[in-house]
């Protein structure tokens, strides 16, 4: 029997965390993967890769903090924070479909804004102005 949705959610914020993508990808995440974002749909672990790479270019540094995480069945829901950092996320929500011990399905919003509030980066990758 897999892992269950708990204990892959948990390697998944573990490893995000420690900032180790890939082996978060192979021990975590179905190589077929779909993300949904308001950026698109993004496709296996090259997907996956480039939203990273999106994430920590608009959110290089600040406090990561995990507000939600509820697992429901093969569901888990994930509301999270960045503060006391050059930028600030207040939005950021992911969500996961897991099976087989994998995630296998996941969406993905957040607006990065500077600490004024003023909005860097739109749920949908565009910025403003």
């Amino acid at each position: 029997m897999g892992r269950s949705t708990r204990e892959v959610f948990e390697d998944h914020l573990r490893l995000a965390a420690a900032g180790d993508l890939e082996s978060d990808l192979s021990r975590n995440v179905a190589e077929d993967v779909v993300v949904l974002c308001g950026r698109g749909t993004f496709r296996g672990h090259e997907g996956v890769r480039e939203l990273a790479r999106q994430l920590m270019d608009e959110v290089p540094e600040g406090r990561w903090n995990y507000v939600t995480r509820l697992v429901e069945g093969r569901l888990a829901y994930l509301e999270w924070t960045v503060d006391d950092g050059p930028v600030r996320v207040r939005d950021g929500a992911d969500s996961f479909l897991v099976e087989g011990g994998k995630i296998r399905a996941q969406t993905i919003h957040y607006t990065v804004e500077d600490e004024h509030g003023t909005v860097l980066v739109r749920p949908d990758g565009s910025r403003p102005g």
